[in-house]
């Protein structure tokens, strides 16, 4: 009898530790009308990105797990080819992963990537707009992307991106958000 009742004090109070955590946890997940978290790094050219560079613009923030991988490469390339359509829309796309400058440079040069690449070595941006992921040694930023909005609010998230349709959707939310503001 002495056991269960420990164990259920145990419970109990594992339980009361947790939920300051998740509300916590919960408090701070990025959410529609939030201001976007401030950054700055360098890209593959060790030209340095803030937000700031990007005001008065629409923002399109994606952040992907590594350079020259598959569905990197697929979701690279797609925006690559839809930039002149997303540009008339008075908007700038930036990718962001915990590789190097160099990694990206080679990445952007071996598939002429006309935007930038932000090196984030440490995740510190992927982890504030919760995109980062480590599980031991593995860490990686999670395909993530952000609109961000001229006045540097977040107007769309997603945190499910189909890397073969994922330009094509941008491009319809812009329009969407666009006309919605005029």
């Amino acid at each position: 009898m002495r056991t269960i009742k420990q164990t259920a004090l145990k419970f109990i109070a594992l339980i009361s530790l947790a939920s300051p955590w998740q509300l916590t946890a919960q408090q701070a997940e990025l959410k529609i009308g939030d201001i976007a978290p401030a950054f700055s790094l360098h890209d593959q050219d060790n030209k340095l990105h803030t937000l700031d560079h990007y005001q008065k613009k629409w923002l399109v923030i994606y952040f992907y797990p590594k350079d020259d991988t598959p569905g990197c490469t697929q979701q690279a390339c797609n925006f690559r080819d839809d930039i002149v359509q997303i540009r008339q829309l008075k908007a700038e796309v930036i990718g962001i992963s915990i590789d190097d400058i160099d990694s990206h440079k080679h990445f952007a040069d071996k598939y002429s990537l006309p935007f930038p690449l932000l090196a984030d070595p440490d995740g510190l941006t992927a982890k504030e707009y919760d995109a980062f992921f480590s599980l031991g040694p593995l860490k990686f930023a999670r395909r993530h992307s952000f609109i961000i909005s001229p006045d540097s609010k977040i107007a769309k998230i997603y945190r499910q991106v189909d890397t073969q349709s994922h330009s094509k959707d941008i491009i319809n939310a812009l329009n969407q958000l666009i006309n919605k503001d005029q």
